[in-house]
């Protein structure tokens, strides 16, 4: 491909003439028809529209700097020309110093192009038959009337050449290449067009001029309004059908068109869109188990024998916790966490552990099905065998090259942006600033730690005391609930904050980094923008699971944090609840968040720059101009989307034994983002240049590694944040004899039993409080169940035997999930091949097709022309050989 563009289209780039050997555009007025998508003559059809402020009517720059940008898009314009492209001018008409470039792209020039592109186009019918599913009667309830938008006929396709024209199945010159692959030729060749040549380097493309000022936008025409059909006849109005039948909310139990949206915009967002659809059909069946886990939890609530001895008076109210600070707090009774202890029976259940192993095996099937599902598309879309284009240098890129150096391959010079010695000296700033960042991040969530630690004192010195009429407030409101809470309403906010500001901070670091192409600048920014999410997400979730509560020490020796604030704990049945509180703040409100936003920002966008447009509503407006005033959906407008997904798709594995109605938030939502997606896109952006996209890039081995770690992440949390193997190493083995004293198996004297017992005789000075209003009290529980022997024991304030067989049950538990769902993971990886045998037929079949068409032909044709001349030397070999007649 590389040869064959040195080959074909360099040539054809055009060199800067002379003033008066430029070639304009033919100047036509608006002929009032405004939704004609054809040149004045009604013929040819309008590929792409560029857009100018004509010079003579500037007046922000200088007289010299005017000159310079008018020749430059003179010659540009004329090299379009020369390049086989029509172009035709035409006044704005609500403002005179907007000029239209309409560009078409002729017969010759699409073919030409489509074959160096390597574009497939149909050969014939798909003549394979496919066995119809079991569930097509149901998936039809829920698909788009056809009558309304006909199913796009499957074709066998092969990249086109034109001196084969004639195998191709070609009904209508005008219609063969439809209007997305017009347009991506012709961006193609608006990307590789010179404009100027600048100390023997050549300055060439349509996304500089639009960095420079040159154009004000480039951009492929919708068809027609979105909220009506056009008037024109020849136009198919699919912008209104897919308006009307994928992005109004009406549709949104409805299966997407996906190869409707294809055709209208590209590969590029039919893939994500494919991509979105089928992970929100998965979480279905994911929010479906959660919720009958949850209601699981909810029918236990009422049988969970350790919440009951927590609420009842003769067992939690005689038992009287240590303070969780130093002096400011009192004594307080166990039965004030009783409504909190209710609360966490829902999530601390045997439906959690079942859940989370379910989740663990879901998402391999997911991805497993993801992979034949992206194969079909594959096929279906012609990218099996996509071969990538040469890709353009970036204009930041080219606009460094200064320096020389010798190619090691083609053995030529080359221009380059730095030496080696400098690319070194780039990329240990950039890694440098990266960790400054990180380490920012985490600063940040070790600020969120010490208010937790500094408003607990507070809410630890009111909520504990019996003030008259708090009595309501303090059965729900306990000193972790009221902590958690505005924590986890905070952390969400600077996080947001810090979202903002991450976001810039990536872009500058990739932008200093200067990689070569756009690709290797989206996966640089990727990687970068994907770190500091996760750290900025994920981090206080990683706090309140395994950090929080694990290191205190006891009452008669506590750990502090920065030496001053004494470490927090968890409630009696540990931090599981504060986790599940945190996600579900966090991942409510970012779906709220990013909804409203993306529904605001770009709707009150549109409605300035309409208001802005005088007189709009009195004049007759042409579809281009009415398509400029929309948003552009900017370089990485797809970036953002798959971000914000895949960040979703952390918090609904890596937590989810926390919170098993996570997945159902992110169905809700993600029904709602296809149709916010679907609407920005058909309403209130430009559309989209067409691109190919083979898969979802490099968002796959980060979702693969988001599974991997979730497996241990969930492990982790009923292991360590949840009560679970606790209770299970009492219910075996510690309510019973030797350890027990009941005659069977109960989970009675549960709580009696694990809350360890402290002296408040050997408090220190500095932890002793103030004010104890438990005056006949010798001792105190400790909040956390760090099973230690009691005092007067010869060891003491010692870790027990049975936290050594808890923490022993804990590391098997470990091991054990881990490697089922592990190896549960392979066997089904191994079992679901990548690529169906449906379409591993099709795309042999299609190879069969085009070997035979293309080569054969050809083959027969090189038989028939040898075997002419053949004869030929046959007969004159005869002629010259035989005997003259005497």
């Amino acid at each position: 491909l590389v040869l064959e563009l040195n080959q074909v289209i360099i040539p054809t780039y055009g060199t800067v003439p002379d003033q008066q050997n430029l070639h304009t555009p033919e100047w036509v007025d608006f002929d009032d028809k405004p939704d004609s998508l054809f040149f004045k003559d009604g013929q040819r059809r309008i590929d792409f529209v560029l857009v100018y402020e004509d010079e003579s009517k500037k007046m922000t720059h200088k007289r010299s700097d005017r000159k310079k940008q008018k020749r430059k898009r003179q010659v540009y314009e004329s090299n379009l020309i020369n390049n086989g492209l029509q172009l035709e001018a035409t006044r704005s008409v609500l403002d005179e110093k907007l000029i239209f470039v309409k560009v078409h792209a002729p017969w010759e020039v699409l073919c030409m192009y489509a074959e160096v592109m390597h574009i497939k186009m149909p050969l014939q019918h798909n003549d394979l038959k496919t066995r119809a599913s079991a569930f097509n009667w149901f998936s039809r309830l829920f698909r788009v009337d056809e009558n309304i938008i006909k199913p796009e006929q499957e074709f066998f396709t092969a990249p086109f050449q034109k001196e084969h024209l004639s195998n191709f199945y070609i009904q209508d010159k005008d219609t063969f290449f439809n209007p997305a692959t017009r347009s991506r030729i012709v961006h193609f060749i608006l990307s590789r067009v010179e404009y100027a040549t600048k100390n023997n380097v050549k300055k060439f493309g349509i996304n500089k001029l639009l960095d420079t000022g040159i154009y004000k936008a480039a951009f492929p025409l919708h068809d027609s309004s979105f909220r009506h059909l056009s008037t024109d006849p020849n136009c198919p109005s699919e912008r209104y059908l897919l308006y009307r039948e994928w992005a109004h909310p009406k549709n949104i139990f409805k299966l997407q068109p996906l190869d409707f949206i294809r055709k209208y915009y590209g590969e590029k967002i039919g893939i994500y869109f494919a991509w979105l659809g089928f992970y929100t059909n998965m979480l279905t069946v994911a929010a479906v188990v959660g919720v009958g886990c949850f209601l699981y939890g909810c029918l236990k609530k009422d049988n969970c024998t350790w919440s009951q001895e927590v609420c009842d008076p003769s067992i939690g109210g005689s038992i009287i916790m240590c303070p969780q600070c130093d002096k400011e707090c009192t004594y307080w009774n166990l039965t004030i966490t009783c409504e909190s202890s209710k609360k966490l029976c829902i999530f601390d259940s045997f439906g959690t552990l079942v859940f989370a192993v379910f989740m663990g095996i879901w998402v391999t099937f997911f991805l497993e099905f993801w992979k034949r599902r992206q194969a079909e598309l594959e096929y279906e879309w012609d990218t099996v065998e996509y071969l990538e284009q040469e890709e353009q240098v970036r204009p930041e890129y080219e606009a460094r090259c200064t320096h020389v150096v010798m190619n090691e391959i083609t053995q030529q010079e080359e221009r380059v942006p730095y030496t080696a010695c400098g690319k070194c000296v780039r990329m240990t700033f950039c890694t440098s600033a990266i960790f400054f960042w990180l380490l920012l991040i985490i600063a940040s969530v070790v600020g969120i730690i010490v208010y937790r630690l500094s408003v607990f004192l507070v809410f630890s010195a009111k909520l504990s005391q019996p003030i008259s009429g708090t009595e309501a407030i303090r059965k729900y409101l306990t000193p972790q609930m009221a902590t958690s809470v505005t924590a986890s309403l905070i952390s969400f906010v600077v996080i947001m904050i810090l979202n903002i500001i991450y976001e810039k901070v990536a872009i500058l670091i990739t932008d200093f980094e200067l990689p070569r192409t756009q690709t290797d600048y989206e996966n640089s920014l990727t990687t970068k923008m994907f770190l500091f999410q996760f750290v900025n997400y994920y981090s206080s979730c990683f706090y309140i699971a395994f950090f929080k509560g694990k290191f205190v020490g006891h009452p008669g020796s506590p750990v502090y944090w920065l030496g001053k604030y004494r470490n927090e704990e968890c409630d009696p049945g540990g931090c599981l609840l504060e986790l599940t509180t945190q996600l579900a703040i966090i991942v409510g409100g970012k779906a709220i968040w990013n909804n409203i936003q993306e529904v605001l920002l770009p709707l009150v966008k549109n409605l300035i720059g309409r208001h802005s447009a005088a007189a709009r509503s009195e004049k007759v407006v042409p579809r281009w101009e009415h398509d400029y005033h929309l948003q552009p959906i900017g370089k990485l407008g797809l970036f953002y989307e798959y971000l914000e997904m895949v960040i979703q798709f952390g918090f609904v594995t890596l937590f989810v034994a926390s919170f098993p109605l996570a997945p159902l938030l992110a169905l809700i939502n993600n029904m709602l983002e296809i149709r916010l997606d679907a609407w920005k896109l058909t309403t209130q952006f430009r559309r989209m240049v067409p691109q190919k996209a083979q898969d979802i890039g490099a968002w796959q081995p980060i979702l693969q590694g988001i599974a991997i770690l979730a497996v241990v992440t969930n492990a982790l949390i009923i292991a360590f944040t949840s009560d679970m193997i606790p209770r299970l190493v009492y219910y075996w083995s510690f309510s019973v004899p030797p350890y027990g004293s009941h005659s069977t198996y109960t989970m009675e004297g549960y709580i009696n039993s694990t809350l360890s017992v402290f002296n408040i005789s050997d408090f220190k000075n500095a932890s002793k409080p103030f004010s104890p209003w438990f005056e006949n009290q010798t001792t105190c529980r400790q909040v956390y169940r760090d099973l230690r022997y009691p005092p007067g024991h010869q060891h003491q304030y010692e870790h027990n035997i049975f936290y050594w067989h808890v923490i022993a049950a804990k590391l098997a538990f470990i091991i054990v999930m881990e490697h089922v769902i592990y190896f549960v993971k392979f066997i089904i990886s191994y079992v679901i091949p990548d690529v169906s045998q449906k379409t591993k037929s099709k795309v042999k079949r299609e190879k069969y097709l085009t070997q035979k068409l293309l080569h054969e032909n050809d083959l027969k044709g090189v038989k028939k022309t040898m075997g002419k001349i053949a004869d030929k030397i046959i007969k004159g070999a005869d002629s010259t050989f035989r005997p003259k007649d005497e």
